[in-house]
Parts: C-alpha cells; structure tokens; sequence
C-alpha cells in the first residue's frame, strides 16, 4: 500500500502540520497539511495579543505582516522562519473543516485537535463509504518538539507504507 494518502493536522496549520508535510513530501509521501482552530494563530509580541488570520490568507501575506510588525522580533523567535518554510510547501494554511479530499490516514499532533477531527466525522454523512485511520501523537506547540514529532510520524509512514493490508496490520503497526 505504497500509495497511502496522507493527512497531517494541527491547530493553525503553521508548525506541527507543516514540519511534518515537509518531511514526508521530501520522503514521497502523497500528504496535505491543515489545521482545525477558528483562526490561524501566531504568538504576538505580548502573550494577550497573538497574531490571528483567517484561513486561506496566503504564507507570503502572514510573511509580510509579520515582517512590517517585528522583523527582529519575529526573525529571534522563528516565526519568519517558519513562514518562510511554509510558503515554499503550499500557498496557505487550509482548514481541515472544509477539506473534501479523502485520506487514507489523518495523523494530529494533539488530542483537542483529534478530537475536533473525530467530531467532524461524526457531524457528516459518510461519502465514501470506506475506512480512515485517525492517529493522534502529541506534539507541544514549539519548533524542536514539531521537528522531533515529524521524524516519529515520517517513521511511522513508512512502516504503514511497507504494510500490504494496513487496515489488518495498523495495530501492530503502532
């Protein structure tokens, strides 16, 4: 089953799904990356007062924003970077709410996100008729832990990969 579509799921859509996306687009995976929050956040310069973004507003306009803000600010804390990495992968964050796409797996990097994922499902009528593997690995929210979890999930990609029957194989798998 070398040919498994992947989902990759955070809150914003920012830095756990999109290190991961880079990951296993970099290792041949067929993967999308979205996120499940009201809006898109950011750390601000004060903790009371993120940065938020609809849905859909393009990496290069949050790049932009960012940099007329802060540049320092923003470059010293790895925001800038970040951005900059997710602009060269897909135009914008997407929203998993409104996604149509089907997946073979959907991997999310915490259980508030998981838990909005299954939500979703349950609130829709079944289109496809067909099982998706739903898999929560806890991810905190900074760059060395999403980088660290992007190896975990790249890994466990592959081995569910490598499986000829993933739905029989999955719980070994894990």
């Amino acid at each position: 089953m070398t040919d498994i579509y992947i989902a990759v799921v955070c809150s914003s859509n920012m830095n756990r799904s999109m290190e991961a996306h880079a990951f296993l687009v970099k290792k041949g995976f067929k993967v999308k990356s979205f996120g499940t929050g009201e809006k898109v956040k950011l750390p601000g310069a004060s903790a009371d007062r993120p940065n938020c973004y609809e849905f859909g507003v393009p990496y290069d306009d949050i790049y932009n924003d960012l940099l007329e803000k802060d540049k320092n600010y923003y470059t010293q804390n790895g925001l800038l970077h970040m951005v900059d990495r997710n602009r060269r992968i897909k135009p914008s964050p997407e929203k998993f709410q409104v996604s149509t796409e089907r997946f073979d797996v959907i991997i999310t990097c915490e259980e508030r996100v998981y838990d909005q994922v299954i939500e979703w499902f349950g609130s829709r009528r079944s289109v496809y008729n067909q099982p998706v593997h739903v898999i929560n690995i806890d991810i905190q929210d900074n760059h060395e832990e999403a980088t660290i979890g992007a190896f975990l999930i790249s890994d466990m990609v592959t081995k569910m990969a490598q499986s000829e029957d993933l739905d029989n194989d999955i719980d070994e798998l894990l």
